[in-house]
C-alpha cells in the first residue's frame, strides 16, 4: 500500500505542474521553458514565509505563492509573450532566456546553498494497513481538490467553454466576439499559479534551490503530449502513466535509469498514438491526428 501512496504523491505534483503547462501549450501553442521557474518561485515563497513566521507560515504561503506566481506570469505575458504569439521559435528562445534570468536572480537573492522548509505538521496516518506521512496524504488531497476544480471550470462553466473555443480554433473564437488576448493572459497567469502551488506543496519534501523546478519541466511536457494536447483529462492520465511507471521502476533500478525508461516508454506510446491517449481540442492535436 505504501507503493500506491508513493505513486499518488508523485502523480499529484506532476499533475499540478502539467495542468498549467497544458493550458498554456494547448491554448496558446507556447512552449514555455520558464514554466519550471514558477515551481521554484512557489518553493522560495514558502521559504521566505517560514523564515518570517515559522512553520505555521506554510498556510500563508499556500495562498500567497499562487498569487505571486499568477502576478509574475501576468507580467511575463504582458511584457514578452504577447509580442511573440506568431513567432513560436522566438517564444521558445525568449522563455528559455527568462528561465535563466530567473534562476540567476534567485541565486543572487537567496544564494546557492539549498534552503530547508518544513511541513505544517508531522506524524503519520495508518490507512489500508499502511503507515504513511500525514503531510503527503494532505498534499495528495490538495492536488485532487485543485485538479477537480480545474476540470469543473474547464468542462462546466461559460469561461471553460470560451477556453475550449480558443484552444480549438482561435481565429473563429475571436470572430464570434471572444477576447482571445485577455483569455490568453488569464490562462498564462493560471498556469503559473498552479505551478507555484505545486512548488509550495513539494518544497517540504526536497531542498529548495534555484534549479528545483527544472526536474519537473521535461516530465511535464511528456505528460501533456502523452496524455493529449489541450486535454485536461489527458494531462491527468499522462501524469498517472508517467508517475506510476517511474515510481515502480525506481524500486528496481537507479532513479536516473528509471527516468530514462519512462521517457523511452513515452516515446513509444507517442509513436503509435501521436494525438495522445485522450485527444484534446488544440490545433496542434488536430494537425497530429491528420498525419
Amino acid at each position: 500500500m505504501t507503493i500506491i501512496f508513493n505513486i499518488l504523491s508523485y502523480v499529484s505534483i506532476l499533475a499540478l505542474v502539467a495542468l498549467g503547462l497544458a493550458i498554456v501549450f494547448g491554448m496558446m501553442d507556447i512552449v514555455n521553458l520558464a514554466h519550471a521557474e514558477w515551481v521554484t518561485i512557489g518553493a522560495y515563497t514558502l521559504a521566505v514565509a517560514q523564515s518570517l513566521g515559522g512553520r505555521d507560515a506554510f498556510w500563508v504561503a499556500l495562498v500567497v505563492a499562487p498569487a505571486v506566481g499568477a502576478a509574475l506570469g501576468w507580467v511575463l505575458e504582458c511584457s514578452v509573450i504577447r509580442l511573440l504569439y506568431k513567432r513560436p521559435l522566438d517564444t521558445l528562445l525568449a522563455t528559455y532566456a527568462v528561465s535563466l534570468i530567473l534562476q540567476k536572480a534567485l541565486e543572487l537573492v537567496f544564494g546557492t546553498q539549498p534552503m530547508l522548509v518544513y511541513a505544517p505538521f508531522n506524524g503519520a496516518v495508518t490507512a489500508f494497513g499502511a503507515t504513511y506521512p500525514a503531510y503527503r496524504i494532505f498534499m495528495i488531497g490538495v492536488a485532487v481538490a485543485v485538479t477537480a476544480g480545474c476540470w469543473l471550470v474547464f468542462s462546466h462553466t461559460g469561461f471553460g467553454t470560451q477556453l475550449r473555443a480558443v484552444i480549438q480554433h482561435p481565429a473563429m473564437a475571436e470572430a464570434v466576439g471572444i477576447d482571445t488576448r485577455h483569455l490568453n493572459r488569464i490562462a498564462f497567469a493560471t498556469g503559473a499559479a498552479l505551478a507555484s502551488l505545486a512548488g509550495v506543496l513539494v518544497a517540504p519534501m526536497v531542498s529548495v534551490e534555484s534549479h528545483l523546478g527544472v526536474y519537473y519541466l521535461g516530465k511535464a511536457f511528456f505528460v501533456i503530449v502523452l496524455g493529449g494536447i489541450g486535454s485536461i483529462a489527458g494531462s491527468l492520465v499522462g501524469s498517472a502513466v508517467i508517475g506510476t511507471a517511474e515510481t515502480l521502476f525506481s524500486y528496481r533500478v537507479d532513479p536516473s535509469l528509471a527516468s530514462a525508461l519512462v521517457l523511452i516508454l513515452s516515446i513509444v506510446v507517442i509513436r503509435f498514438r501521436p494525438q495522445g491517449l485522450i485527444p484534446g481540442f488544440s490545433a496542434a492535436h488536430q494537425l497530429l491526428s491528420k498525419r
